[in-house]
């Protein structure tokens, strides 16, 4: 496509510097490109979707291997080092790629073990009535139209397509480690322990949560959690639980119509002062006008 014809780049969002803080948690985006071998293993802050419109890609996952088909969509927890290597009869091959950001999926209800799964390290296969290529189309051109409310509503679609999974099932092109026995490569044990300190503070958010009592749910010195839970998530415990209560807090002014001082105490903020701290730095504005602004 010549540069006349390109779609127009999304538009900044005021969450832009929230998401450019650092790798734990990536920026939500959507992108088609032909399909390519990576010359080294990445990580970043996503729940990653890959969709192969033919042929098959091999990766490296976790230094494992695992082969990708074609024509069904394929998701994964990005933060940990995956590569593709090899491309087979995929010369004329589209890929389509989702890249949601990880406190986003975190925050989606009614996922169950699916939530487990993808954290504990599994790559899962959406059935076909889950979703299709037409969707993922319009989809990208949402995205690519930069109309910020086209982008809230793809990310609302996907979480519908999650839920959906979360009922009809998935097939397991990796099992996750906690459904193992043994430890699939050297990174699976600490992975398992940083999931599992992961899991109680999302769904303790709203209560007082100390290095400590984070560290015990999982029977580790606080120091050696602590630094455990950075090297895997690259965020120390104390920033995670912040950024989570401040995706709780974003979520409960679009879908409540609670104050803003209720708001910050189903966040789990131990006063207003520190919420509307935290939320200037974090996305340029203040809840009241975050609220008026209907940005998402």
């Amino acid at each position: 496509m010549s540069a006349k014809g390109k779609a127009p780049r999304p538009t900044p969002r005021p969450d832009r510097s929230f998401y450019a803080s650092g790798k734990a948690f990536g920026r939500f985006g959507i992108r088609a490109f032909p399909p390519q071998i990576m010359p080294q293993p990445h990580t970043h802050g996503h729940i990653e979707f890959n969709w192969l419109t033919a042929g098959t890609m091999d990766y490296v996952f976790d230094g494992g291997p695992l082969t990708m088909g074609s024509n069904r969509l394929v998701a994964f927890w990005a933060g940990i080092p995956h590569q593709t290597v090899g491309l087979r009869n995929a010369e004329n091959a589209r890929q389509l790629n989702i890249y949601l950001p990880m406190d986003a999926f975190l925050e989606m209800p009614q996922l169950g073990r699916l939530t487990e799964t993808l954290m504990g390290g599994g790559v899962v296969q959406l059935a076909p009535e889950c979703i299709g290529l037409e969707t993922l189309e319009r989809w990208h051109a949402d995205y690519r139209s930069g109309n910020s409310l086209r982008s809230d509503l793809v990310r609302t679609e996907i979480g519908t397509m999650f839920r959906r999974a979360a009922i009809t099932g998935w097939d397991e092109l990796l099992p996750a480690w906690l459904e193992q026995t043994t430890t699939r490569s050297r990174t699976a044990s600490p992975v398992r322990y940083v999931v599992r300190m992961v899991r109680h503070i999302v769904e303790n958010i709203t209560d007082p949560l100390s290095v400590e009592d984070i560290a015990d749910v999982v029977g580790l010195h606080p120091n050696y959690a602590t630094n455990l839970f950075t090297k895997v998530m690259h965020i120390s415990i104390q920033k995670f639980v912040t950024r989570m209560r401040l995706i709780r807090a974003r979520s409960l002014l679009f879908d409540s119509n609670l104050a803003i001082a209720n708001i910050a105490f189903q966040s789990g903020f131990s006063s207003q002062s520190q919420f509307y701290d935290h939320f200037r730095k974090a996305y340029g504005m203040t809840p009241s006008q975050m609220r008026e602004n209907k940005i998402a």
